[in-house]
This record gives C-alpha cells, structure tokens and sequence, in this order.
C-alpha cells in the first residue's frame, strides 16, 4: 500500500512528460507530412541524357546535387 503513494504520482509524472513530448512533436511538424517522403522516392525527375558527338557513351546534362529537400 506504501508504495503507491510513491507509483502513481510517478506515473501522473510520467503521463505529462510523454505528453509534452507528443504536444512538442506536433508543434515541430513532425506528423504534417508523413505520406509525401514515401511517394517522391516513385517520382523520376533525374535529368534526360544526351549521347556524345563522338559516340563514345552517355553524357550526363546536369549534377542532381543541387535537388530542393
């Protein structure tokens, strides 16, 4: 019996924190999207390649480094 004078305040203590937390994650816009990064890896947007003059293999047009995340 002594000990739940010790447990459930430690658990109301522990509903807040977890409950903080979870407000914190919603105001940082943790859950805003959470559809959209598991579509755009389907989107092909690279780059169409050309083939060289000479012909001697394919030439890429641009660097992809410099894509918007």
């Amino acid at each position: 019996m002594e000990s739940l004078y010790l447990l459930i305040p430690l658990s109301v203590l522990l509903i807040f924190v977890v409950g903080a937390i979870f407000w914190w994650s919603v105001k940082g816009g943790q859950f805003d999207d959470l559809e959209g990064p598991a579509y755009r890896i389907l989107h092909d947007d690279d780059a169409p390649q050309k083939e060289r003059p000479n012909g001697d293999g394919i030439q890429k047009t641009q660097d992809s480094s410099s894509d918007e995340r």
